[in-house]
């Protein structure tokens, strides 16, 4: 199961992609994508959404995880993370990969086993989980983190969605 993990963001936006054999995790690629902060909202969305389709054709994942959106104290940062999020989200939705979303403190409390836990903490445990990733810049190893984070909560999600799609099957 190839998983591609998205840390969203409107100036730099963290990609990474992991394959998950049961509890066995293997570093596939990381990354990052971007805009320029000259150019007007609607070209910086669109640059993420192509650059990020590119990495899908490329990688061509299973299932995708994404960071949710936390509010800032200044709502046009939070309103432009959002914007940026919606068009993160868009490029594997179109492609037909599944999409999860994940609380940033789950991620790190998954990770690090604290939902406070800062960067260097989480680029940390990365490198030990994927032995081989490197120096993965912060925003790819917040990337690679949610597709681990993914990993770890991916079966459970299925256990509990088996019930619920068999109570749903038995009504007419």
């Amino acid at each position: 199961m190839k998983i591609l993990g998205l840390d969203p963001g409107l100036r730099t936006t963290g990609w990474g992609v992991i394959e998950a054999d049961g509890n066995r995790l293997r570093h596939l690629a990381h990354g990052t994508v971007g805009s320029d902060a000259s150019d007007p909202l609607a070209e910086r969305l669109r640059d993420l959404h192509r650059a990020l389709v590119a990495v899908l054709a490329l990688h061509r994942p299973d299932e995708a995880a994404i960071e949710e959106t936390f509010v800032n104290k200044n709502p046009g940062s939070t309103l432009k993370l959002g914007q940026a999020r919606g068009a993160v989200m868009l490029a594997p939705a179109l492609a037909e990969v599944p999409v999860f979303e994940y609380a940033a403190n789950l991620v790190k409390k998954s990770l690090v086993g604290s939902g406070h836990a800062d960067k260097v903490q989480v680029q940390a445990m990365v490198a030990m989980l994927l032995p081989g990733v490197g120096a993965a810049a912060a925003d790819a190893a917040d990337a690679l983190a949610v597709a681990i984070c993914h990993a770890h909560h991916r079966t459970s999600l299925r256990r509990w969605a088996e019930p619920r799609a068999a109570a749903a099957g038995g009504r007419a």
